[in-house]
C-alpha cells in the first residue's frame, strides 16, 4: 500500500465543514444549477425554467450554494418587458468555476480520514464523479511558487515538465507540456525539461530527465531510468528547497497495489 503525503486535517471543525460542503454538492438539482450558470449569470426564473423546477425550489437550492461559497449573487438587469427593464438578482459561479470545485474535490479525496467521520474520501469521489460524469481528465495542481493553485490537465500521452527556456522556445509543446515561468530558474534547480509524464493505458508514469535537482515522489527521489506509476494524491517535487516546484496528482491514475 502506497503511503499518502497529503492528509486531511484532523480538526473536527474542518471535517464538519467539508461534510456540509459535500452535502450541498451531492444534490442532483444543485448540480444542474451549477451547469446551468457555468457560462453566464442567470436570474432565478431563468434557472428554474432551465432545470424544470419551481421558482421557490430553485431559490432554496441557490441559497444553499451561496451559503457554501460556491456561487455568488449580484444585481443585474432582467429581460425587457412592456413596462421597461427591471433590476434582478443574477447568480453565477465563483471565480474558477466548476474547474475550481472539481480541483478542490480532487485535493480532498487525496487524504486519509480520521475515524468517526465516515468515509468522507469516498463521498468526495462520488460527488466529483457526479459533477464530471466520470470524464474529468487527470491533472496536476501546482502547490507552491509564483503560480500556486494553477491546474494543468494531462491531455497528451507524453508531457514534459520544466521551466521555460526563452533561448530555445521549441523545446516544449505549449498546448500539452507543463512549462513553469522563468522565476523558477533564478531561485531553484528546476531544469528544462526536468521530468516527463507518459501515459500507458490508464496509468501515468513519471521519470526524471537527468535533472540537476532530481525529481521526488512523496519525498523519495526517482532513480536513473526509473518510471514511477502515479496514484491520486501523490506529491511530485521538482528539486528541493526554496523555489522548487511542487505538484499534487489529482484524478484518475494507477490503482494502488
Amino acid at each position: 500500500m502506497m503511503t499518502r503525503t497529503v492528509v486531511l486535517s484532523e480538526d473536527p471543525e474542518f471535517l464538519a465543514e467539508l461534510s456540509e460542503y459535500l452535502e450541498v454538492l451531492s444534490s442532483p438539482t444543485r448540480l444542474k444549477i451549477l451547469r446551468a450558470i457555468e457560462h453566464r449569470p442567470m436570474e432565478i426564473r431563468e434557472i428554474a425554467a432551465v432545470i424544470d423546477t419551481s421558482y421557490e425550489n430553485t431559490k432554496k437550492h441557490l441559497n444553499k450554494l451561496a451559503a457554501a461559497g460556491i456561487i455568488k449573487k449580484e444585481a443585474g438587469l432582467g429581460r425587457e418587458t412592456a413596462r421597461g427593464v427591471h433590476p434582478v438578482w443574477k447568480f453565477s459561479l465563483q471565480p474558477g468555476g466548476l474547474e475550481s470545485v472539481i480541483t478542490s474535490l480532487g485535493v480532498f479525496s487525496s487524504g486519509a480520514v480520521p475515524a468517526g467521520f465516515g468515509d468522507v474520501a469516498s463521498r468526495v469521489r462520488t460527488v466529483k464523479s457526479m459533477l464530471t460524469g466520470g470524464e474529468a481528465p487527470p491533472m496536476l495542481l501546482l502547490a507552491q511558487g509564483e503560480e500556486d493553485g494553477r491546474v494543468f490537465p494531462l491531455n497528451s500521452d507524453s508531457i514534459s515538465i520544466g521551466r521555460e527556456d526563452p533561448v530555445n522556445e521549441g523545446m516544449y509543446s505549449p498546448a500539452t507540456d507543463i512549462v513553469l515561468p522563468a522565476s523558477y530558474a533564478a531561485v531553484s534547480r528546476v531544469s528544462r525539461p526536468h521530468a516527463r509524464l507518459t501515459r500507458t493505458g490508464d496509468q501515468w508514469l513519471l521519470e526524471d530527465c537527468e535533472s540537476t535537482g532530481q525529481t521526488h515522489v512523496n519525498g523519495v527521489p526517482l532513480g536513473r531510468g526509473e518510471r514511477k506509476p502515479l496514484v491520486e494524491g501523490d506529491i511530485i517535487d521538482l528539486a528541493n528547497g526554496v523555489g522548487s516546484a511542487r505538484f499534487v496528482m489529482i484524478g484518475p491514475a494507477a490503482d494502488e497495489g
